[in-house]
């Protein structure tokens, strides 16, 4: 069988961010090649997590792709002569919404509150009304959690996305992939909440500006505490 070769990489502090023009497509040539991958959607508050919990670190490192999703690891990578553009997570995983609607791939949304993985797969049938998307909310119970790692077993789709919040997401994606080998699981956060119209996103010139991390930080003001290691990455980063 022909597989995808790895992608280079460069660290950031520890966590190794792998450079790519087109992360997309060389995910979809790996599940085309039945190649499964964990994706990792790196920021600088994941980057400081990993600094101060071995046990998140590796985890982190384990995963097939990480890829650069904060402005703060653009701004690390370009100090150090890589010139890799910002793909956040949501945006990598609309993407590959596409192109399972072209592909006629599976598609599994699992977590956040109840019903919202449900509002966000209906936004997206609008879109793609020939998706197959199979939702589960996060708030399990043994009985069900045992039920819910049955169907995923049962279902093998080619695409996981877990919204659990860093880093549970990212263990739990560890602790289950055996279930989907072939599967490519994504680690999303809180995605569902915007496709199922619950958050917004910021407008286009925040984004472009590399000031999403304020517009969120405006729309939830008990994020403060998070938004600490803004200021903690960038000490770092000039020390490192």
């Amino acid at each position: 069988m022909l597989t995808v070769e790895p992608l280079p990489s460069i660290r950031v502090f520890q966590i190794p961010v792998h450079l790519h023009p087109n992360y997309t497509q060389w995910l979809t040539d790996r599940i085309q090649h039945r190649q499964g991958s964990h994706v990792v959607t790196l920021n600088a508050e994941i980057a400081m997590m990993t600094e101060k919990d071995p046990a998140i670190a590796e985890v982190i490192k384990q995963a097939d792709l990480i890829i650069p999703d904060g402005a703060g690891v653009v701004f690390y990578l370009k100090f150090r002569g890589k010139n890799q553009k910002r793909f956040p997570g949501i945006e990598l995983a609309e993407s590959l919404l596409e192109q399972a609607a072209i592909h006629d791939w599976q598609v599994v949304f699992f977590g956040g509150a109840p019903g919202v993985a449900d509002r966000a797969r209906e936004r997206w049938l609008h879109t793609f009304p020939n998706l197959q998307i199979f939702t589960q909310h996060g708030y399990l119970t043994p009985e069900t959690a045992a039920e819910w790692e049955e169907k995923l077993a049962y279902l093998q789709p080619q695409l996981i996305f877990s919204c659990l919040g860093v880093p549970k997401q990212e263990f739990w994606i560890r602790e289950h992939r055996h279930l989907c080998p072939d599967s490519t699981w994504v680690g999303l956060g809180g995605s569902f909440d915007v496709w199922a119209g619950l958050k917004n996103r910021a407008p286009k010139i925040w984004q472009k500006l590399h000031l999403e991390w304020l517009y969120r930080l405006c729309q939830e003001p008990s994020r403060w505490r998070r938004m600490l290691a803004l200021p903690q990455f960038v000490w770092r980063s000039l020390w490192s």
